[in-house]
């Protein structure tokens, strides 16, 4: 079951014109429900309108924050999992052209799938990453929104497994570390936290933000966006990686180097209390 253009359906087979299969022609945002409510809304509504304005797709008169809103929760609720789920809206410039679109009105689709928890969890198993180096993420605004073109992820992932790693961290192409294949990357070196700049090719993540904001608030943090490198990472006491749907993940082991998790744990707790207080 999806919502296809405001509409419930059942689900179909990916149609042979569509262009976000053609040519990775479009623009997604994941969110978390919890109780009947998406998290962080405005963060990712107002993203979505971002993404679609930086690809020239023509943004429908009543694709407001609310219809978005409403479309999302219609189909949790239709599907009775609004109680914890994750929900993706993809939206794609409408069939027609080559490389060249015919028009840039959109469509969009939803679908859902249930989460086990409804708050956050930090998971505290062993989770080694290496570096990614096959394919390098480009310094440029499309790499800070979320498109369909996620090929760099997708190879990514099958080499993570290849070489039994929980994940890899993506360089950019001057070889400074950017972000994991699934979230935003942060490291503490002793009282300070850093995570690289959007300019540096990340993705302009709602988690980031938000972890960002608590961590701002600890007393005895400092705070800071700056760049990363590779050596870095083995001199760091902490890493760890964030986005909407896992939240927190700490990571144990980069190479040879093991990693202690204090300021996740707490991170989480800050994180988990902001959500009660909503």
């Amino acid at each position: 079951m999806i919502n296809f253009n405001g509409n419930i359906a059942q689900e179909e087979n990916v149609l042979t014109q569509n262009r976000a299969f053609l040519y990775g022609d479009g623009v997604f945002e994941t969110v978390k429900i919890i109780n009947n409510k998406i998290l962080f809304v405005e963060d990712h509504y107002f993203r979505l309108m971002a993404s679609m304005r930086v690809v020239r797709m023509e943004i429908p008169m009543n694709f407001t924050m609310e219809y978005f809103e409403e479309q999302i929760l219609n189909l949790v609720q239709q599907k009775n999992i609004s109680s914890s789920a994750r929900a993706r809206i993809t939206v794609f410039r409408n069939d027609g052209g080559l490389y060249l679109p015919k028009t840039n009105d959109v469509s969009f689709l939803i679908n859902a799938t249930p989460l086990e928890n409804v708050f956050y969890t930090l998971n505290n198993a062993e989770y080694e990453v290496d570096l990614y180096k096959d394919f390098y993420v480009t310094k440029q605004l499309l790499s800070s929104i979320k498109t369909t073109n996620k090929m760099i992820n997708v190879t990514g992932s099958i080499f993570a497994h290849e070489n039994g790693l929980a994940n890899c961290i993506l360089l950019n192409d001057t070889k400074n570390v950017v972000e994991g294949l699934q979230g935003n990357l942060f490291m503490v070196s002793g009282k300070k936290l850093i995570t690289p700049p959007v300019s540096e090719g990340c993705l302009n993540g709602i988690m980031r933000k938000q972890i960002l904001a608590i961590a701002k608030k600890i007393d005895g943090i400092e705070v800071s966006e700056e760049k990363i490198s590779p050596f870095d990472l083995q001199k760091a006491d902490e890493l760890f990686l964030t986005n909407v749907i896992m939240g927190v993940q700490s990571i144990t082991k980069y190479r040879k180097k093991e990693f202690t998790s204090n300021l996740a744990h707490l991170l989480v707790q800050r994180l988990n209390e902001s959500l009660s207080e909503n």
